[in-house]
């Protein structure tokens, strides 16, 4: 089971997302909802997005559209900068990767933690 904490940072101006676990199409489903309400108040061409991937299992392969459609989640709304913290997990590092470039998510950094 997939879990997700969404927070905003209005003073440093950055949304934190942490997920951990392994997300199935319904836990996908109901972090993007918890995602759009928590972005459609803010300016997201004025935030960064930095999501706490540490704890993260790679993605089933049924599952990865959803995972893809929630990079052009991100690069639609226009995040100043993207970043993704990992550590020690080289299949999801390359997961996460491809999906990001395949979704034309330039600003993207995968970075050891926050």
């Amino acid at each position: 089971m997939g879990k997700y904490a969404l927070k905003t940072d209005p003073e440093n101006r950055i949304l934190h997302i942490q997920l951990e676990g392994t997300f199935s199409n319904e836990d996908g489903l109901k972090s993007i909802q918890a995602y759009q309400q928590i972005v459609n108040p803010i300016t997201s061409s004025e935030y960064s997005l930095q999501i706490d991937c540490r704890k993260l299992n790679v993605t089933a392969p049924d599952v990865v559209p959803l995972l893809e459609s929630c990079f052009h989640m991100f690069k639609s709304d226009g995040f100043q900068q993207v970043s993704l913290a990992l550590e020690n997990n080289p299949l999801l590092k390359m997961q996460l990767s491809r999906l990001g470039r395949k979704a034309g998510l330039e600003n993207m950094l995968i970075v050891p933690s926050f």
